[in-house]
């Protein structure tokens, strides 16, 4: 399935943790929020429109990786994608339906200068995975068919592969189904451009409102060999999201150390980094 006339959004701070491991917890520092949980930011990582900025080139890939010139600290991010249905009212998001989702690695770089999330996040072609295996959500509520996949993601490096990210359930995000969606809405429609975060509703505007937006919903903690080891040439980046009534842990691991997860409940991206 091809994505090039879907925004694609990320949520900043949705997993307990991650932003301190990622060094991005300073940057939302001066901002204040109602609710301690809550994310901090939806950033965009792809605007469908026909201008120069550097959103509106595609990032997504199934296979390749590929590494940029200017920076280093090159992380995976394990993510769970949701690929939702819009409805505009007067030019505000109204309803926002999650109709798939699968694996999604928003892999990203430390640039400790960048002025916005986005820029540590797209530079160019081949800067971002998507698996082409994505599973249809019956409801995205508590009892849906989501709440029994569990996402995971590996390092491989000469042959030899280590758990990258923590292996979770799905909604153990700090904010999932109807707060995600509520919360998500009210981003798109009432956040200003300040500190890291962006004007998202100027954005839909110039997009010319797509009928679909991905989100990416936030990366998971890493494990304390993710945490310190970062991306090389010819290094393999794995992210799964699979059914944990079907498979344990310890099932997806070994899937990782063979490099085979083409079985029925999972959704994963394997990317060799160039």
């Amino acid at each position: 399935m091809k994505y090039e006339n879907v925004m694609i959004l990320g949520v900043a701070g949705n997993f307990a943790g991650h932003l301190e491991q990622a060094g991005e917890a300073e940057d939302f520092q001066k901002m204040t929020f109602d609710d301690p949980e809550q994310p901090k930011a939806l950033f965009p990582i792809y605007t469908p429109s026909e201008s120069d900025s550097f959103l509106s080139v595609y990032p997504l890939s199934k296979g390749g990786l590929r590494a940029p010139n200017d920076a280093d600290n090159l992380q995976i991010e394990p993510e769970v994608m949701l690929l939702c249905d819009v409805t505009y009212v007067n030019g505000a998001v109204s309803e926002l339906i999650p109709t798939h989702f699968g694996a999604f690695n928003d892999c990203s770089i430390r640039r400790p200068n960048a002025k916005k999330i986005s820029e540590k996040k797209n530079w160019g072609v081949a800067s971002k995975g998507i698996s082409d295996v994505i599973f249809e959500i019956d409801s995205f509520k508590a009892g849906g068919v989501m709440d029994k996949y569990r996402i995971a993601s590996f390092h491989g490096r000469n042959g030899t592969v280590e758990a990258y990210g923590e292996d979770c359930k799905v909604n153990e995000y700090s904010y999932f189904h109807e707060r995600l969606i509520s919360w998500s809405i009210d981003r798109m429609n009432n956040q200003i451009d300040s500190g890291p975060a962006e004007d998202i509703a100027a954005l839909l505007v110039t997009s010319g409102y797509p009928k679909q937006i991905m989100i990416a919903v936030g990366a998971t903690r890493y494990t304390d060999y993710g945490n310190s080891n970062f991306l090389e040439r010819d290094d393999i980046s794995m992210v799964t999201v699979y059914d944990g009534s079907k498979y344990t842990p310890e099932d997806v691991m070994g899937m990782a150390e063979r490099g085979e997860f083409e079985r029925e409940g999972i959704s994963s991206i394997v990317q060799r980094v160039f």
